[in-house]
């Protein structure tokens, strides 16, 4: 029994290394956005292409996971996935201009696209469901690591050497991962024959055309790279496509991404209602905080990232108790609590000024990482309440594709709210201010709020099996 729990807290971090891995590069990349944006000689606001490009390539090819992994095995796609985003960042570590570093970006997020949703296929599998909740804060520990390390690491590499050093940091940890793989995952069982699924080629190229057709127009709108007719044509493109998709997933026995699995009411809830608070907290504020410190307030690389280390430092804070709340109080009543708090905390930031003590953006930064870890962690472990496990496959591919979008529209978000403000609060003068981030702060946090009244469909017994944990 002692191997067993040992083994129920071993797999979940191993199969967290893309979380981990992700959000290190994501939170590292966004400290050192201004000092990226200096070397290259560009506006900083147009490095947000080279994050979209990631999540876009994300999105993308995350609905081949779920094929992927039933083709040739879940331990086999997890470690050629993490091999490949460590090869796309070492690519990204020696670009030298914009347009490489997006290409470069686009091979990292081939390769993140299968990391998290399998990862997650593995963990269901192997984890009984008395254990999940457990599991599951394991789970999310090296996520929140990769989170607090991030920032400062940004900060620290750009301050002492160039910024290309920041996507080389993923190297190690990578080959490491796949390693702990290796040694603590089953290896795949051997397919018997004609078990393999033939993949759904025509449905993947709908939806992977209608992604990169919306997602990419989105990023590209209102940025004069391209004619307006082109940016306006990828996005009535993009839409044609997934309406087309949509129709075809329902006539095909096998769609590469069965939308199925939305009929799930708590799954439902859990990829839909949580869209905008993943939005808000892992697309739009990590992309706008940097920028709010170092060119609004001022701060130097280094010091904006370790201020930003404190929302990490709250969401791995609050892991130890997480568990012991899920049982308390409940799924539902966690959710729209932590979530109303969320969008409160985010509200404030917009209030930050040149004057503001240090100690009180810290505070609240904490505690906005706190409530942040409970929504998410609480999201996670809910959502496949309600799934049969031979459905877990699509299942973790679309709540990783709905993250995955979410991340990327927040940066689109983030980035034309604050260039839109920018504009109307001083159109005669180029760059960002302190005085342009307030209304940003205080839309994003309507759009917390906006999840809360989803969450409120929630009954508040589901879940109750997960909370019987031993």
């Amino acid at each position: 029994m002692k191997s067993d729990a040992l083994r129920y807290r071993i797999i979940p971090l191993i199969v967290a290394c893309p979380l981990f891995l992700q959000n290190l590069d994501t939170s590292v990349m966004a400290t050192a956005l201004p000092s990226i944006a200096e070397s290259l000689r560009i506006p900083v606001l147009d490095l947000n292409l080279a994050i979209a490009s990631y999540v876009i390539s994300l999105a993308v090819f995350l609905p081949a996971s779920a094929w992927l992994s039933e083709r040739f095995g879940s331990r086999r796609v997890f470690c050629a996935a993490v091999l490949v985003f460590s090869l796309g960042s070492a690519l990204c570590g020696v670009a030298s201009t914009l347009l490489q570093l997006i290409l470069f970006r686009l091979l990292q997020g081939a390769g993140g696209a299968m990391m998290v949703p399998v990862g997650r296929s593995i963990l269901l599998r192997s984890v009984p469901p008395d254990r999940m909740v457990s599991a599951m804060v394991w789970f999310t520990i090296p996520g929140a690591i990769g989170r607090m390390m991030g920032p400062f690491f940004g900060g620290a590499i750009v301050t002492i050497a160039s910024w290309h050093w920041i996507f080389l940091v993923n190297i190690p940890f990578g080959i490491l991962g796949v390693a702990m793989a290796m040694m603590f995952i089953d290896e795949d069982e051997k397919p018997t024959p004609g078990a393999a699924v033939d993949m759904d080629v025509l449905g993947l190229a709908m939806l992977g055309s209608g992604l990169l057709g919306l997602l990419g127009g989105l990023e590209l709108f209102g940025k004069h790279l391209l004619p307006s007719a082109v940016v306006t044509g990828m996005i009535l493109a993009g839409t044609l496509a997934l309406l087309l998709y949509a129709a075809h997933c329902r006539r095909h026995p096998k769609p590469i991404l069965d939308f199925s699995v939305l009929r799930f009411p708590v799954f439902r809830t859990s990829v839909m209602g949580g869209m905008p608070v993943r939005v808000a907290a892992i697309g739009a504020l990590p992309f706008l905080l940097p920028l709010l410190f170092q060119i609004g307030l001022g701060m130097s690389p280094l010091k904006s990232g370790i201020v930003t280390m404190f929302v990490a430092v709250g969401s791995l804070a609050t892991r130890a108790a997480l568990a012991y709340v899920i049982r308390r109080f409940g799924f539902r009543t966690l959710l729209v609590g932590a979530s109303l708090i969320m969008a409160c905390l985010i509200a404030s930031y917009g209030l930050f000024g040149a004057q503001t003590p240090i100690w009180v953006i810290c505070c609240l930064l904490f505690a906005c990482g706190l409530a942040t870890s409970m929504v998410m962690v609480t999201l996670n472990t809910v959502a496949y309440t309600d799934v049969p496990r031979d459905r877990a496959p699509h299942a973790t591919a679309m709540s990783s594709m709905a993250q995955q979008l979410s991340i990327a529209l927040g940066v689109v978000i983030g980035a034309s709210a604050v260039s839109f403000s920018s504009y109307l609060h001083h159109p005669e003068t180029q760059g960002l201010q302190a005085g342009d981030f307030p209304v940003v702060f205080a839309g994003i946090a309507l759009m917390t709020v906006w999840s809360t009244v989803a969450f409120r469909t929630l009954s508040p017994n589901d879940g109750n099996e997960l909370r019987q944990q031993r």
